[in-house]
């Protein structure tokens, strides 16, 4: 876990990691998390909440009631499967710079005095250094935990997150050696007793080709989080929902529901995690109705903190639903340019809805993408939820 707000604020200012939005861009202490303990298959439900390292500052909520897993957003992954320390000579990179600097040792130092459970994620998301990673993938993956499980071990994390994405489809080549690298890394993820291993996927995987073969990345890992969010994205032609709950078939050719079914399909049920977004987007359109057409380049990320911001002040904005998606939208027109916007975005009831769905077909839990997005209700129905 993609790689946000309206009038929206430039994600990572200085710094060229656009990829990360996830998307799917140090730090001040986060208190009073409580935790589970997390293992492979488990009647515990996760609730994973990803933190990525340029959000802590707008990480402010009490989010005992709500995570049991902080996963640490993150490390960058290089083409021979080191950890990134630089972006050129005279900068650190920014995610390793926040760990090694102790931006986040208050934090961690809470984390572990109330036994909560750590993820630390490692993101690589260029298909050029993703392909070379790949050419020779186990000894690139015993580079990779010869230099993680040390850090691991040092800062307290329990749990790696590989978040490899590649936006292509690949060769059969490419997905035997990507399940190659994981399986390795596993395997030196038992042998140094370093923790479990989990790896993000975009749903598109089950429907596509793409680097992860779900079936056989299912055995190996401990768990598969499914990034159910980007449905529609900043570039898409027409406005829509981020994470629809369902309308496959009618208004989507694909959806969340779609997405589990398909995984629960190939891997146990309780391997699965549920990722939903704390996010949405906004975007310029021609014409004022839903899912119209946007206008090239308008595509802005809008947190779920920042929407609740702009409604409290926007007198004509009015909140609709689209109910095949269950998820919020509102339209409304700048006054000074004539232009449209619209505004799609994940709230409370559609929280409660995944919340719901996790539950009913007994998936392993959900993670949450990302704290510092979510405004003050979103979260809430993850109470009932643990």
């Amino acid at each position: 876990m993609g790689k946000i707000f309206i009038a929206i604020f430039a994600i990572i200012a200085g710094v060229s990691i656009g990829y990360y939005i996830f998307a799917r861009p140090s730090f001040s202490p986060i208190k009073h998390l409580i935790s589970e303990q997390l293992t492979s298959v488990s009647n515990q439900k996760l609730v994973i909440g990803f933190l990525p390292f340029w959000l802590i500052d707008k990480a402010d909520k009490n989010y005992a009631d709500y995570i049991s897993t902080l996963a640490y957003f993150g490390l960058i992954l290089d083409s021979d499967g080191s950890i990134k320390q630089y972006t050129n000579p005279q900068e650190a990179e920014p995610g390793w710079y926040a760990l090694q600097a102790g931006k986040i040792d208050d934090l961690l130092t809470e984390a572990k005095r109330k036994d909560i459970k750590l993820s630390l994620v490692v993101f690589c998301g260029d298909e050029e250094t993703i392909g070379q990673l790949l050419d020779k993938p186990e000894k690139h993956a015993d580079r990779l935990v010869e230099e993680v499980t040390p850090l691991m071990k040092k800062f307290g994390f329990s749990d790696l997150n590989l978040d490899i994405e590649s936006v292509k489809e690949a060769s059969g080549e490419a997905r035997l050696h990507f399940t190659q690298f994981v399986k390795q890394v596993k395997k030196g993820m038992d042998q140094n007793n370093a923790g479990t291993l989990s790896i993000d996927a975009s749903p598109t995987v089950f429907i596509k080709k793409y680097l992860i073969d779900p079936v056989q990345i299912s055995q190996i890992v401990d768990h598969f989080i499914i990034m159910g969010y980007d449905y529609h994205y900043p570039g898409s032609y027409v406005s829509g929902p981020v994470a629809p709950q369902a309308g496959a078939g009618t208004v989507s050719e694909f959806d969340t529901q779609v997405a589990i079914k398909l995984a629960a399909g190939v891997m146990p049920a309780e391997k699965i995690i549920l990722a939903i977004p704390l996010y949405g987007y906004e975007w310029e359109t021609i014409d004022d109705f839903s899912r119209a057409a946007t206008i090239p380049g308008s595509g802005l990320v809008a947190s779920n903190r920042r929407v609740e911001e702009l409604l409290k002040d926007c007198e004509e904005c009015q909140i609709s639903r689209e109910k095949e998606a269950d998820e919020a939208y509102v339209v409304y027109q700048d006054t000074e340019t004539g232009v449209y916007h619209q505004i799609f975005f994940p709230d409370k009831q559609a929280t409660q809805a995944k919340a719901d769905y996790a539950q009913k077909n007994k998936l392993g839990g959900i993670a949450l993408w990302a704290l510092g997005y979510e405004g003050d209700t979103i979260l809430e129905p993850l109470k009932g939820y643990k």
